[in-house]
């Protein structure tokens, strides 16, 4: 099977989109235990169909195959949950285990929801290095060459890492706002890590367009985004990641997997979305070349 897929533009901007969890082609050696339509489930459904169109705006875009339950390149390749093997981990280096593989979501899933384990077997650490070099770490490299590529042509460059949350998911633990007397989720997050990941002002940006189109937005809440933006970033360097998340919930029934009445609508949106992104690239390389 294709690993990856990579998407360059024709007249390029430092600009670098990626969809790590909306891959659908699951490998044969898998061999999971639980209900396919659960693990389905845990996909970033149709997140790459959303962002498609970002090579017609100069950006490239960086689309993994395999599914976030398979192996989850946004984790450590270090973060092992070792409930998952019934040996001593035997990898070419050691395991670190995050609370992340505590809670069965680790670089290689123990559980697809909680009580509900993806497995009824036992792993050995020789599928999991093999997963890790033919699957993540090309993923992994392939992301890092299109940003120092970028970053050697224009000395800056800008990162979008692109996924989708469970309507469950989207309630900022600092609220916005009520629906009747319940908690309201919001559409979108964006995540920076708290500010470090990119500029303050680029965030800014993106939010208040996003609330211009007629959505809610919240920024590092519930979600301020994991290794890759974490890892790829360097804001005084001029690397630039930025994490947004799309609520499910407004194009995808979460119990059939299917698209709403309300897709193309979004991905009419995330296209303008995209466009503003590229101009806001276009016109800060300008200021640049203006000093």
């Amino acid at each position: 099977m294709s690993v990856l897929s990579i998407q360059k533009p024709d007249a390029a901007l430092p600009l670098v989109f990626d969809s790590p969890h909306s891959g659908r082609t699951y490998p044969d050696d898998f061999n999971f235990a639980c209900d396919f339509k659960t693990l389905q489930a845990a996909e970033d459904n149709y997140v790459d169909e959303l962002f498609e169109n970002a090579p017609s705006f100069g950006a490239a875009m960086l689309q993994a195959h395999f599914p976030r339950s398979y192996i989850d390149v946004n984790r450590r390749s270090d973060d092992i949950d070792l409930e998952l093997i019934n040996e001593k981990w035997g990898g070419p280096f050691p395991a670190s285990p995050s609370s992340r593989s505590h809670a069965g979501i680790g670089l290689i899933r123990r559980l697809v929801k909680p009580g509900t384990p993806v497995y009824g077997r036992y792993l050995t650490s020789e599928e999991i290095v093999a997963r890790i070099e033919k699957y993540y770490r090309p993923y992994h490299n392939a992301l890092e060459k299109l940003l120092k590529d970028a970053h050697y042509d224009f000395g800056q460059v800008w990162h979008i890492n692109c996924h989708s949350m469970p309507e469950s998911s989207a309630y900022p633990k600092r609220g916005m706002g009520l629906i009747g007397n319940k908690p309201k989720p919001v559409d979108f997050v964006l995540g920076d890590q708290d500010a470090t990941s990119c500029t303050p002002a680029f965030t800014r940006e993106i939010a208040k367009f996003i609330k211009g189109l007629g959505y809610s937005v919240s920024i590092n809440d519930p979600f301020k985004g994991v290794e890759l933006i974490g890892q790829y970033s360097d804001p005084a360097a001029g690397y630039h990641s930025l994490q947004i998340e799309i609520n499910k919930a407004l194009y995808v029934d979460e119990e059939t997997g299917e698209k709403k009445d309300t897709f193309d609508h979004l991905k009419t949106d995330i296209e303008k979305l995209t466009a503003f992104i590229a101009g806001y690239v276009e016109s800060n390389l300008t200021s640049l070349a203006a000093d």
